[in-house]
């Protein structure tokens, strides 16, 4: 696995670095990977060692079979140019490399659609079951000025999500947020103590029945940028994203599903194979131009279809879903 350090992780530690990539992993496990499979020019490298942008290594593991994602194809290129590319990103596609997805990543497709002297860096992240857009840097300067809009709040995003119940009409959820639970290590938690400042807007865009249950798509308008806000502060509003194995209708799902151990009930009741989240819209200034621009993704054929009442198909494999 090849790791190119994005230049807002400059003058971190590298065992602090490998967190953000292989979040499942704990330190201790970092630090081990370090010091037996990180190669960088020939040599190896300590927890310690700082980390700077445009450093690449390698991380050398015993090859494993890893899960299925989505074709190639299916990443579609919605703007290019000299600073940025924007793509719309399939569910079921991880970013980065994760320690059950090292090849089959958003950063080796770019590789596979672009070609290996191909340079674009994700500025921000996705998880891996939320479909849309994605913004990467195409220069140093591009990838740092992108930085500094997400930390500074100033790239407005559009979220469109399917939930269930009867939301009213517009709310907002003003909820800290802090990370770690008592099951996933991995999710966050409504914490008013030590959770960290968020907020999110939504407003029902449609509301729909499937076989006498209520729904309804919701555009979520996040004025800040947490890990998992808009599907943490839905559920805290009592209207959970469909499909959601963290935050949905179970707590141990999550873990059963990373055993495959779901049966079919638990398997009805998440109703669909992915969390039903899209990344609709992101509007910011363009590192180069300096003007304001705009991007749009229309919702997916998964999620259409689900509101539309026709999906079927196999709900425990996510790229299995057939269209009746």
């Amino acid at each position: 696995m090849h790791y190119t350090v994005e230049g807002n992780y400059a003058g971190w530690r590298l065992d602090k670095y490998l967190m953000q990539k292989i979040r499942r992993a704990s330190r201790t496990r970092i630090q081990e990977i370090i010091s037996n499979d990180v190669v960088f020019e020939g040599r190896t490298l300590k927890p310690s060692s700082t980390v700077f942008g445009g450093m690449t290594f390698t991380i050398r593991r015993r090859m494993l079979i890893e899960p299925t994602v989505p074709d190639v194809a299916a990443l579609r290129e919605v703007f290019l140019d000299e600073w940025l590319l924007v793509l719309d990103k399939p569910a079921g596609l991880p970013i980065h490399a994760t320690a059950r997805y090292h090849l089959n990543t958003l950063v080796g497709q770019l590789i596979e659609k672009y070609g290996p002297g191909f340079v674009a860096h994700p500025a921000h992240r996705l998880d891996r079951e939320t479909s849309g857009l994605v913004i990467c840097g195409r220069t140093a300067v591009a990838s740092r000025r992108l930085f500094e809009l997400f930390s500074r709040s100033e790239v407005s995003k559009e979220y469109l999500a399917v939930v269930e119940g009867r939301p009213p009409d517009e709310f907002e959820v003003d909820a800290p947020i802090a990370e770690g639970t008592e099951q996933i290590r991995i999710a966050v938690r409504i914490d008013r103590a030590v959770g960290k400042p968020a907020q999110t807007r939504f407003e029902v865009q449609q509301r729909f029945e499937r076989a006498g249950e209520p729904f309804a798509v919701l555009r979520c308008l996040p004025r800040s940028g947490r890990q998992h806000q808009i599907r943490i502060h839905a559920r805290e509003a009592g209207f959970a994203l469909v499909g959601d194995k963290m935050y949905g209708p179970d707590p141990d799902f999550f873990d059963r599903f990373t055993k495959s151990t779901l049966d079919d009930a638990a398997w009805a009741k998440l109703r669909l194979p992915r969390h039903a989240l899209h990344a609709a819209a992101v509007g910011f200034v363009h590192p180069g131009t300096k003007l304001p621009v705009r991007f749009e993704a229309p919702l997916p054929e998964d999620l259409r279809h689900f509101i539309a009442g026709e999906v079927t198909g196999d709900l425990k494999n996510p790229h299995r879903v057939f269209i009746s």
